[in-house]
């Protein structure tokens, strides 16, 4: 048996391949929006529009962009084997833009009042990730 073998039965967690390179722009300050349309699958990039748009108070902006990064995470999650369901771990560094775009779609669905969704993505967040749901708020 393998020190890492699952022994619930349920699916390996998904392991983003590392993208450096949005992730070192974002650090050296470069506007998200130039992060975005230089790499507009990066699940990070528009996690970041998000939060940027939520705290100024553009909710709606907001919302757009973490849809954005939620569906570019999900289409990278199943490139990398995930099923639909299973951890998505958040301390794995790769998998923080994904979760971070779920958290913040999320909050931008509770802010315009979407109780259906902010229910869904919040138990999505949860259940991908309980470090992400405490980490995030």
């Amino acid at each position: 048996m393998s020190i890492h073998e699952n022994l619930l039965g349920g699916p390996a967690p998904t392991h983003l391949p590392d993208e450096p390179g949005p992730r070192e722009l974002l650090a050296a300050d470069v506007a998200p929006a130039e992060v975005a349309a230089k790499y507009p699958t990066s699940s990070l990039a528009w996690a970041q529009l998000a939060d940027e748009a939520f705290e100024g108070g553009r909710v709606i902006e907001s919302y757009a962009y973490a849809r954005t990064g939620y569906h570019r995470g999900l289409d990278a999650l199943r490139r990398a084997g995930w099923k639909g369901h299973g951890p998505v771990p958040f301390e794995h560094e790769p998998n923080r833009g994904f979760l971070r775009a779920l958290h913040a779609l999320a909050r931008a669905a509770q802010a315009i009042d979407e109780k259906e969704e902010y229910e869904r993505c919040s138990a999505f967040l949860r259940d991908s990730s309980p470090t992400a749901a405490e980490t995030l708020g």
